[in-house]
């Protein structure tokens, strides 16, 4: 039995959400004063090197970017397995007084955001956390909203959304799986 599959984003709607992200962070922070930006892996890591990149052309300067593995953070994953593999975290600066900018790629119950605040708070006390997402596709079970969308997806509970990334940890698209 195969999935019924439908393609959200191509890989140029990527590209344009990428870019409006971009320029609504800049906008937002007013420039790139103390702003970094941290992604989840594994695909919230790879968007936000892609979204580092629009920043820089837009701007001319490079942002700090990391990635956190929330694996021993999370709550909703006990009983499923014995051993969950933890990926690198890797925030090679400090996010003291920084304007930390999460980044994933599908924000769906907000269990995963929580997680990964938790996590950033090991690593020091940002001025402010704002979240970036590709996809929020609804269904959230805690207080949590995403600051910049690249898409909004009504979907059921039932459904999936998946990004999916090539060998280059480019997105070329974004699928929903009924």
């Amino acid at each position: 039995m195969t999935a019924e599959q439908t393609v959200l984003m191509d890989g140029d709607g990527i590209k344009r959400a990428l870019t409006r992200i971009a320029h609504e962070i800049l906008e937002r922070n007013k420039g790139v004063a103390d702003i970094v930006l941290i992604g989840i892996r594994s695909g919230g890591a790879y968007l936000a090197d892609g979204i580092a990149e629009h920043i820089s052309l837009i701007e001319g300067g490079a942002v700090p970017v990391g990635a956190v593995d929330i694996t021993l953070y999370r709550d909703d994953c006990s009983g499923l397995l014995p051993h969950h593999p933890v990926g690198k975290t890797e925030i090679p600066f400090s996010l003291e007084a920084k304007k930390v900018i999460l980044v994933d790629d599908v924000l769906y119950t907000g269990r995963t955001i929580r997680a990964a605040m938790d996590a950033l708070m090991d690593f020091g006390r940002p001025q402010s956390i704002q979240l970036a997402v590709l996809i929020d596709r609804g269904h959230r079970e805690l207080p949590i909203r995403a600051d910049f969308v690249g898409r909004n997806v009504p979907t059921s509970q039932k459904e999936n959304v998946q990004v999916i990334f090539n060998g280059s940890q480019q997105p070329i698209e974004v699928v929903l799986q009924k």
